[in-house]
């Protein structure tokens, strides 16, 4: 089954696509009705790199609900403009488990109009999951939290800046010193 959103947010598509490879703003976003938390050695990274990310999940931040494989991957340079950061994780223990198949796809992209000087993005969102039987409890829940998520979107996105500048001095540095996201 399927979950889709698509909407406009009121940002430009670089910040957005940052955004996108934040953990901190997938943590934000998922806050308060999931908690994650790291399994990686040194912890989320400041963005996510293409490869495996084990994570542990509490609802509400509290009540454990298992341990999930982040699997990224990245597709930014695409000739129409649009960027994907595409999960093809999986649970690997507790009620995550259940799930058989998870490919979550997010998509940026500049938003039809925003040539006039405003920057907007159009943002695309779609989750195919299947659970074998429990696949219909599991859609019901996936989509009630998409909706969530979408809204937390909207309300962090005016919010997101890109600084190219910053990006352009360190690149030199390590990954990790990239602060080119920022809230206002």
């Amino acid at each position: 089954m399927r979950v889709l959103l698509k909407f406009v947010l009121d940002t430009d598509p670089d910040a957005a696509w940052r955004a996108l490879r934040s953990p901190a703003v997938f943590r934000e976003v998922a806050a308060p009705l999931l908690g994650m938390t790291s399994l990686e050695d040194a912890g989320f990274p400041t963005i996510w790199q293409p490869g495996e990310h084990p994570v542990r999940v509490r609802a509400g931040g509290l009540l454990p609900i298992g341990r999930q494989l982040i699997r990224v991957s990245l597709d930014d340079r695409r000739a129409d403009g649009v960027r994907i950061l595409r999960d093809r994780g999986e649970g690997v223990s507790g009620a995550l488990r259940a799930v058989t198949l998870w490919d979550h796809r997010m998509a940026v992209s500049p938003a039809p109009g925003s040539d006039d000087g405003t920057a907007k993005t159009l943002y695309r969102d779609q989750l195919t999951v299947s659970a074998g039987i429990l696949t219909p409890a599991a859609w019901a829940g996936l989509w009630a939290f998409w909706q969530w998520r979408g809204l937390r979107l909207r309300q962090l996105a005016p919010g997101w800046s890109f600084e190219p500048e910053l990006v352009a001095a360190s690149a030199s540095g390590p990954a990790g010193d990239v602060p080119a996201l920022r809230a206002m």
